[in-house]
């Protein structure tokens, strides 16, 4: 079975990157046809936060994606990007 992995980077303002990582964890993927296989969390230097979900499906699977965050937590809007394993 095919498996796509869903990126959610977002820049934190400056020195709100603990707060957007919390904000990340605590959100819930509304429920859809596929269960969620993994979910891992990342922070990298510049305040930045990354969200990896992985779901059985191939690249343009339907699966849920995490929303934007509240506006003052972010420096730029949030980046996604959609993978499909090999």
């Amino acid at each position: 079975m095919p498996t796509v992995a869903l990126m959610w980077e977002a820049k934190a303002t400056p020195g709100r990157a603990p707060d957007l990582l919390t904000w990340a964890r605590a959100q819930t993927l509304p429920p859809s046809g596929v269960p969620c296989e993994r979910r891992e969390h990342f922070t990298a230097p510049g305040d930045r936060v990354l969200v990896i979900t992985w779901w059985q499906g191939g690249y343009d699977a339907d699966v849920p994606e995490l929303p934007d965050p509240p506006e003052e937590l972010t420096a730029r809007p949030v980046h996604r990007w959609r993978f499909e394993r090999v």
